[in-house]
């Protein structure tokens, strides 16, 4: 057994206590080294194995949930959740249902293991009836599949199937975060698997009427496989022409029920009905409702309801991310609409339009309380737009400055007239510029006279504008982030309302007298920025827009429609 090195080397005693550990530790039976291993054995051995990580399936199936998986198996000491005292599956038949009513959500049911959980559970089930023990193998397959089932599907319904971070389309906003390894514990002992999902689902207005809006749309979907374009849009059609184009409008519109039913679909003259049905469509597509069929207009109608689908599924994932308490009363500012609402239990009671980020100066997506408004509030100019905007005109007009009430700071303090007149301007760039740019309240400042205030580290609040002709134009793209709105007096006399100090006249006394003045709103008010280009209005007629920022693009790319969402991040978590 040694080798002669070992035999010459070795102390006796040493030796002898080896000797007794070799011959005298007990033997196990040729029956008991063979006793097969339980379905808590297995499970504990995929989680637990040194190479835990580098295992990812069972069933063959992928787990994604590997890490919350480790947690809720370790509290129950690795024993099987899913299996009754009688060997049989009390809730996996609701955890199916749920992951097949998962589509209703815009989620794809192949997400959650659907056709492996049910093969398992087949082969389970058909075990003969005198069989009392299930195959150990397949009931931990069975198990881990229907536990990551649950945890993931828990964590999409509740924050959605990725996390927005991730994708850089400058989306702040999240839901709070949720032990989901404590819902599955609770619900397995309660009973309560389809329930609980179902109450994960968000019950917000603008989250179901958008899920009854995918309904509808997938069923425009299957009865239209076929969506041909329209004919070229020049010439445009006008209300009152001829044109063979014509029917092909009319039948359109009545497909996506903007023509109501019983119009002459075949029909070749623009006529007052049509002009009804077009303007409908324009005005529910975020275009300029003029009646006239031009390129716009064709554009659109020329997205089929299969492409209209996956926008819906689009956005219903981000209305997951943000959007699952919102408060009784909060502003809710749509970047992709250019729109404001103040909303009251789920109903506006005041809107306006709103002029956001251009390209490349986008508006982010985040939600902050609003605390206090400053009326005639100075501009601190951001530094990007001083050097890159404002300097090339003060090396063109010495006189600029002057001209727009801008004063020029350093280290906070005004430098004197003097000092400014000694300004070499064509020496300063983007790297030499110690300098900050302030301008004064008045008529030709961009914050107009008020200024509403939700602090937050992108330096985005709302506020006025003297440039009113924007809020006439169709698509508001202008600002560098900020947010213009149409009519703050009105905001401003709805946020301080109940305050005797603040009436409107009030409001515009102060205005008139040209200070700067900070208010405290008597009660903080939610504000959230989101980015949607579907919903369904109070109505329930459902709107879509233009992916301005090019988010919808990202989303499409990161969320896959029909294959698991392999290392996908989330915001639930396990402690």
């Amino acid at each position: 057994m040694f080798s002669s090195l070992t035999r010459m080397t070795m102390s006796p005693p040493i030796f002898i206590f080896l000797a007794l550990v070799l011959f005298c530790t007990p033997r196990l039976s040729p029956a008991e080294e063979q006793q097969p291993l339980t379905a808590a054995d297995l499970i504990k051995e995929r989680f637990t194995s040194e190479d835990g990580r580098a295992w990812v399936t069972t069933g063959g199936e992928s787990v994604y949930s590997f890490d919350m998986g480790v947690v809720f198996y370790q509290k129950r000491d690795f024993q099987p959740a899913w299996a009754g005292p009688d060997g049989s599956f009390p809730q996996a038949d609701a955890l199916i249902t749920s992951i097949h009513e998962a589509h209703l959500e815009g989620l794809i049911p192949e997400y959650y293991h659907i056709k492996a959980v049910e093969a398992l559970l087949a082969a389970l089930r058909a075990r003969p009836a005198n069989n009392l023990t299930p195959d150990p193998a397949l009931l931990a397959d069975l198990d881990v599949l229907l536990t990551d089932s649950f945890l993931l599907l828990s964590c999409h319904l509740s924050n959605g199937c990725i996390n927005p971070i991730m994708l850089k389309t400058e989306w702040f906003a999240y839901n709070e975060k949720m032990d989901v390894t404590a819902v599955l514990e609770q619900a397995l002992q309660e009973s309560r698997i389809k329930e609980t999902l179902r109450d994960l689902t968000p019950k917000e207005k603008l989250y179901t009427r958008l899920r009854d809006g995918l309904a509808l749309y997938r069923g425009l979907a299957a009865q239209n496989k076929d969506w041909p374009l329209l004919a070229a849009a020049k010439p445009s059609i006008k209300k009152g022409a001829r044109d063979k184009r014509v029917p092909a409008v009319r039948q359109r519109l009545a497909v996506l029920g903007d023509l109501p039913a019983g119009e002459n679909t075949n029909d070749e003259l623009y006529d007052a009905g049509l002009a009804r049905a077009v303007v409908s469509f324009q005005k529910r597509h975020g275009l300029d409702a003029d009646g006239v069929i031009g390129a716009k207009t064709f554009s659109a109608l020329n997205i089929s309801p299969d492409k209209r689908v996956r926008q819906i599924e689009l956005n219903l994932e981000r209305l997951r991310w943000s959007f699952r308490n919102p408060g009784k009363r909060y502003l809710l500012v749509n970047i992709a609409n250019f729109s404001l609402d103040v909303v009251e239990e789920g109903t506006p009671v005041l809107s306006m339009k709103v002029v956001v980020g251009k390209p490349f100066w986008n508006t982010p997506v985040f939600s902050r309380k609003m605390s206090y408004l400053v009326l005639n509030p100075p501009w601190n100019i951001p530094r990007s737009i001083a050097v890159e905007e404002i300097l090339p005109k003060v090396r063109r007009d010495r006189q600029y400055l002057l001209k727009h009430n801008i004063k020029v700071l350093r280290n906070g303090s005004p430098i004197q007239d003097q000092q400014l007149q000694a300004i070499d301007w064509s020496r300063l760039s983007i790297d030499n510029f110690p300098y900050q740019l302030r301008q004064d309240p008045g008529p030709v400042n961009p914050l107009g006279s008020i200024k509403f205030m939700f602090p937050n580290q992108f330096d985005v609040y709302l506020h006025d504008s003297p440039h009113k002709g924007l809020f006439q134009r169709n698509v508001r793209a202008f600002s560098h982030g900020c947010i213009r709105i149409e009519r703050p007096l009105e905001l401003a006399e709805y946020l301080l309302r109940g305050s005797k100090k603040w009436t409107r006249e009030q409001i515009l006394a102060a205005i008139k007298e040209g200070k700067e003045q900070t208010v405290h709103l008597p009660q903080p008010v939610p504000v959230h920025l989101l980015y949607l280009t579907a919903w369904a209005d109070d109505n329930k007629v459902l709107q879509f827009r233009d992916d301005i920022y090019g988010r919808d693009m990202i989303l499409d790319e990161a969320l896959p429609a029909n294959q698991p969402p392999a290392k996908r991040e989330h915001n639930s978590k396990a402690p």
